[in-house]
């Protein structure tokens, strides 16, 4: 549908306003919520995403892209039927762990998640285990991932995990871990399911872990 490849165009371009404008149109047209977000705005972040990883564009395009995106979500998202709500690909509850307060790369993946389908609980910064352990089950989530930027504060991935464990719940979510000096070796050696340099690869390997991918 022409109108929908101009919402994602207009996406990808940034242009807030415009995705406003065309999502209102398209709902007047009688296009709904569910196929709004699926055929308009989740393909535009996709080619985000990918620009991104290709190093074509960088933090600052994605976040206004991502700005964009929220601009046609807000709108369309309390309008989705239960039956669209329920094809969202999984609930991710994110956060960056205990004793850190760097977001920056938080958002970029939360917004990336939440472009890709994904109902994005955003938990914030210096997020304590028993949080993300009460998040999971107020939320009924997925995923957990987890962020740090300190090699002070990684640790706390490990406690959060081990908190999910002792909670029984480590075996019905899966955790992903991510942030400037988390590697693929650390999240293997802390048992996480998933680990992402970017928030492009985030997607990538949040999908895999569902079989979306």
């Amino acid at each position: 549908m022409a109108i929908l490849q101009e919402l994602a165009d207009a996406l990808v371009a940034g242009n807030a306003n415009k995705v406003k404008e065309l999502t209102e149109k398209a709902l007047v047209e009688g296009i709904s919520a569910g196929q709004i977000i699926k055929e308009g705005l989740i393909p535009g972040m996709a080619v985000v995403g990918e620009r991104f990883k290709k190093n074509e564009i960088y933090v600052p395009e994605v976040l206004i892209a991502a700005r964009a995106m929220q601009a046609g979500l807000s709108i369309v998202k309390p309008l989705l039927t239960e039956a669209e709500a329920a094809e969202r690909l999984g609930v991710v509850c994110i956060g960056t762990v205990k004793g850190d307060l760097h977001d920056i790369g938080k958002n970029l993946v939360a917004m990336m998640l939440e472009g890709a389908g994904f109902e994005v609980i955003d938990l914030g910064v210096d997020v304590a285990p028993e949080k993300f352990v009460q998040a999971v089950k107020e939320h009924n989530a997925d995923f957990v991932a987890l962020s740090a930027l300190l090699t002070t504060t990684m640790v706390n991935m490990k406690e959060t995990i081990q908190a999910l464990t002792d909670a029984g719940l480590r075996d019905s979510v899966k955790v992903l871990v991510g942030g400037a000096p988390v590697t693929q070796a650390f999240a293997d050696d802390i048992g996480a399911d998933g680990y992402a340099p970017d928030s492009g690869t985030a997607v990538d390997v949040a999908k895999k872990l569902i079989g979306a991918a």
